[in-house]
């Protein structure tokens, strides 16, 4: 079965995902918990990019380089379907090769419980 991939959206949400567990790893922040109101047929993954990693060119290829991994990852990786997620990139993310950075994060998130 495919799951679809949708993103946060309500201020609050964010917030609390942001008190939930986290993973740091060279390139990006993982947060995760479980929302209560939350989609079954849905996996609720975010990605966030600082104003200081660059001007919106940057942040946004930064964004399409996790999604497109967040998609490798979902055909090849067992995700937990009951939390959501929420990225936090590190600038690392745009300097450094796509190969590299997918790796890193496939070992990332197989740590999520």
């Amino acid at each position: 079965m495919r799951v679809k991939i949708s993103s946060l959206s309500k201020n609050e949400d964010f917030k609390y995902l942001l008190g939930g567990k986290k993973i740091s790893s060279k390139y990006i922040t993982i947060f995760y918990r479980k929302l209560a109101k939350m989609n079954p047929g849905s996996l609720n993954i975010s990605f966030v990019t600082k104003k200081k990693l660059g001007n919106a060119i940057v942040r946004n290829k930064i964004k399409r380089r996790l999604r497109n991994i967040m998609n490798d990852a979902l055909k090849k990786i067992n995700i937990n379907n009951k939390y959501s997620y929420l990225f936090m990139a590190k600038k690392n993310v745009f300097d450094d090769e796509y190969i590299l950075i997918k790796k890193n994060i496939f070992e990332t998130l197989e740590k999520v419980e």
